[in-house]
């Protein structure tokens, strides 16, 4: 394999890191103490092509590849990861689905404004008696013929207050239970949509996430993606690459603690030196070190798999658990290089190992995770070198 970035991909890591030192950093602080949404951010983040990285530009997208969607996630987050999770929800989870298996129809009517941040989406698919178990819709999409009455409630929806498109998974159809459901595009302004409270969370807090409600909303049978049923694939299929945009939000957030962390040892002496100079925290720096890379590269893996067009799944499984992992293991080891000081608002660490949790749960928690990567070893799948591409266990 190649390990070398393009020059491109080189462009839109330093980009992506200018916007985040520039724009997120300043008031990053403030903004999760006081949970003020990042408006502004989000905005600039738009206009940069970050909210549409991967969509094709004829929708206004900026057609890149994932691995520079990688890139610019671990830059962002390093810095703030309430900004990053907006990005990686509006690529991975809305324009994605939209895209990949949507029509015509309905790329020209909700994929530019998307692309651009000129909107921002929302995909719900958690319940507050579904959330791993994705199978148990209660959410209820009623087929009345010309339409589609929609009754029930989302909850943990990024973007849920902001959002102007939510992408809903409903089931129509109970006695077929994951055969039955359906997936919709639905507006924010749509009589019977509404949102409750913002959540107070421990991380990512300046993150708008909030339940949304759905009252006998009526949804256009044009606005349903894909066939009758396909819901509970559509939602699979897109969380395969969601995963891959949280293991690199995690890998920013183990990255960004360490270059915090590895600074500091440079700053703070004690006993006459550098307390890198000491050997507990020069081996601390190597583990983490270690333990970042070794995240890095099955995050690029996985993301190379995706623009191959090849099974990607366990990939992204495998980058979403080690990552998230490494992400609250280097974030603690952080806080503890600082000491004290750790332990304050003012040098961002203990920021950065509080949202550093999210990424264990969200998109799938670390036992879903594992989960589907036994359940593909059991089934004799193999993880092999790309070349052999079969998916069949050697005899």
């Amino acid at each position: 394999m190649n390990f070398v970035l393009t020059e491109e991909q080189i462009m839109i890591r330093n980009a992506a890191r200018d916007f985040a030192q520039n724009e997120c950093k300043p008031g990053v602080i403030e903004r999760d103490s006081h949970m003020t949404h990042a408006t502004e951010q989000i905005k600039t983040m738009g206009e940069l092509g970050f909210m549409g990285m991967m969509v094709d530009p004829q929708y206004g997208g900026s057609g890149m590849d994932t691995i520079s969607y990688a890139i610019a996630m671990e830059e962002i987050s390093k810095v703030d990861n309430s900004v990053s999770v907006c990005m990686s929800v509006q690529n991975s989870l809305v324009l994605y689905g939209i895209e990949a298996y949507g029509n015509e129809e309905q790329k020209a009517k909700y994929i530019p404004d998307l692309a651009t941040g000129k909107t921002i989406g929302a995909f719900c698919l958690s319940e507050p008696e579904a959330g791993s178990d994705a199978t148990s819709q209660s959410t209820i999409a009623e087929d009345k013929g010309d339409y589609y009455l929609l009754n029930g409630t989302k909850n943990w929806i990024t973007n849920g207050k902001k959002a102007g498109t939510y992408v809903v998974i409903a089931q129509t159809y109970p006695e077929k239970r994951h055969k039955g459901i359906n997936v919709f595009i639905v507006e924010a302004g749509w009589e019977g949509v509404t949102t409750g409270i913002k959540e107070d969370k421990l991380g990512i807090r300046s993150s708008d996430t909030s339940s949304v409600m759905f009252a006998d909303v009526k949804v256009p049978k044009a606005n349903r993606i894909g066939p009758d049923g396909f819901g509970f694939k559509y939602a699979m299929k897109t969380l395969d690459g969601g995963r891959i945009g949280i293991a690199a939000q995690a890998l920013g957030i183990a990255a960004g603690a360490y270059e915090l962390a590895l600074a500091y040892s440079h700053e703070r002496k004690t006993f006459g030196k550098p307390i890198n100079q000491h050997q507990a925290i020069a081996f601390k720096l190597a583990d983490m070190q270690t333990k970042i890379e070794a995240a890095r590269m099955l995050v690029y893996r996985a993301a190379w798999l995706k623009d191959q067009g090849m099974d990607y799944a366990t990939a992204a499984a495998m980058a979403k658990l080690y990552a998230s992992e490494v992400a609250m293991e280097v974030t603690v080891e952080a806080v503890q290089v600082h000491g004290g000081y750790g332990f304050v608002k003012e040098y961002h660490v203990e920021r950065l190992m509080r949202d550093a949790k999210i990424t264990q749960i969200y998109e799938g928690t670390s036992e879903i995770q594992r989960m589907v990567i036994s359940r593909s070893a059991i089934k004799g799948k193999t993880y092999l070198p790309i070349e052999a591409k079969s998916e069949e266990a050697p005899v």
